[in-house]
């Protein structure tokens, strides 16, 4: 009987211990490869109108003037430089750099009355990210996930279908962790008091790079600031999990490891069968027999998918992530979740109007516009809720930062934002909810975090009375308020 001993497995050769290291490129965190465990095949929760949930997160906070609840009757000063255009829904207008989505609204709804009590970004994160409308006492806003954090909707529905026997993780958060421009880590995505062992798994195919770029790279790229850009250009490089880069990492240094992945695919065979004979720990056979699926290959490597898929989602980091998406969901993936944008991408403080229009409507709206077409195409649409929301809105007024930007923006707004839900038994073509004459309040059915996160645990059929547990097995109930009426 072989004996393994601590810090080294016998009979293993060096580029194969080399070579399972550097499963490290893939962003296969230890701590993330529970949710890869064997389990016991089961259905997981089910009653529920879809079996999957896409949520896309645009981190900086959406303008509701500019997207979902304009204004066009507003006074000056609160009036944006965009028109309304019809929908193929009578009475529902959107923005005029939306057409794909004004084209497809017989698939989606608008919630315009989404408040919460918070203008900054790390709170509002948060909230919008585990579902609450209150930090739990723990909370400190310094950028640092604790184990006192009320696990984020990921981490919940993950555990509440982690017995499904599947190749993939129940919850995936692609392309990005949301990494604060200051290198601090947002709060509210990961496991918290279930234990880190419910994390949401993390396709990191988006490396950090340079903080003051933001947008759909690499053709949509923008400095954060007008006034102080950077002073070296925008080099990210999207990447699925088999090529994916390391944070940091450029083109300039892609070259360096291309040589190491070949190998590593060469090599896989290899690796899984040294795996069972020398017990690896059961952290690298997980991961090792992630690489081995097809079924996972497929889903991850969508930059070599064929080039007229590519051209209708469109060949940046928003089309990218979308497409991954969709495959994720063909996969059976329950939630995934996709951040547009690296943090505070949407933040739109100044040069608003030229950004939203050039840089970030754009690539927006081609991709979710092909998302839907292909799930419904696919037959999954049915099947599959997708949710967009930010952290926040923005303010009715207005403003200029002049040291930063050339042009005018609007500051934080955590008292309200649109909400927009599509597929997944949402009734088309439905509005919930109203705002007042300058987008500022809710004028009737306002709703929370809470209610936003039922929506999404009811659409998944997840019971009303079901319960998570902590990391000392405390039960707590998942649902802390009531499904959003009428939507679905």
């Amino acid at each position: 009987m072989m004996t393994t001993h601590r810090g080294s497995h016998p009979g293993v050769t060096r580029r194969t211990a080399v070579q399972a290291g550097a499963l490290g490129l893939l962003g296969l965190g230890m701590n993330h490869l529970d949710a890869l465990r064997a389990a016991t095949p089961g259905a997981g929760p089910a009653g529920g109108t879809a079996k999957s949930c896409i949520y896309i997160f645009l981190s900086g906070g959406l303008a509701q003037h500019e997207s979902f609840d304009m204004k066009p009757d507003a006074p000056d000063g609160v009036r944006g430089e965009f028109s309304p255009i019809a929908s193929a829904t009578p009475g529902i207008d959107v923005c005029e750099h939306l057409p794909g989505l004004a084209q497809r609204s017989r698939h989606w709804a608008l919630v315009r009355s989404l408040t919460h009590g918070t203008n900054d970004h790390t709170l509002g994160h948060y909230l919008m990210l585990t579902g609450r409308s209150k930090a739990d006492p723990g909370f400190r806003g310094d950028r640092q996930p604790r184990p006192t954090d009320w696990p984020s909707m990921a981490s919940v529905v993950g555990d509440a279908f982690s017995g499904r026997g599947h190749h993939l993780p129940p919850a995936i958060v692609l392309p990005d962790r949301l990494v604060h421009w200051s290198g601090g880590v947002l709060a509210g995505l990961y496991g918290g008091q279930m234990g880190s062992h419910r994390d949401p798994f993390f396709i990191e195919a988006s490396p950090y790079g340079n903080p003051f770029w933001k947008g759909a790279y690499p053709e949509y790229s923008f400095p954060n600031e007008t006034k102080k850009p950077p002073k070296s250009p925008d080099e990210r490089v999207f990447q699925a999990p088999s090529l994916t880069l390391s944070p940091g990492m450029t083109a300039g240094r892609l070259a360096q490891r291309t040589e190491l992945l070949d190998e590593l695919d060469r090599q896989r065979g290899v690796l899984e069968a040294t795996a069972v004979a020398e017990r690896f720990d059961r952290h690298r056979q997980s991961a090792i027999s992630l690489l081995a699926s097809p079924e996972v290959r497929y889903a991850f490597d969508v930059t070599k998918a064929d080039e007229p898929i590519q051209e209708r989602y469109g060949k940046n980091s928003f089309g990218w992530s979308l497409l991954m998406a969709s495959r994720l969901v063909e996969a059976g993936v329950p939630l995934i979740q996709v951040n547009l944008g690296s943090n505070e991408t949407w933040d739109t403080h100044g040069d608003m109007f030229p950004r939203l229009k050039d840089k970030l409507f754009p690539p927006t709206d081609r991709a979710l516009s092909a998302l839907l077409d292909d799930l419904e195409a696919s037959g999954l649409l049915d099947s599959t809720l997708v949710v967009m929301a930010s952290e926040f809105g923005r303010t009715p007024k207005l403003s200029i930062l002049p040291e930063s930007y050339q042009g005018v923006g609007r500051d934080h707004w955590g008292a309200l934002q649109s909400v927009w839900f599509a597929g997944g038994g949402v009734r088309g073509g439905t509005v919930i909810g109203s705002s007042d004459k300058i987008g500022a309040y809710p004028t009737s059915l306002p709703q929370t975090p809470e209610n936003m996160a039922a929506t999404i645990y009811k659409a998944l059929g997840i019971p009303d009375v079901a319960s998570w547990r902590d990391d000392l097995d405390r039960p707590h109930l998942i649902y802390q308020g009531s499904p959003i009426p009428g939507l679905i």
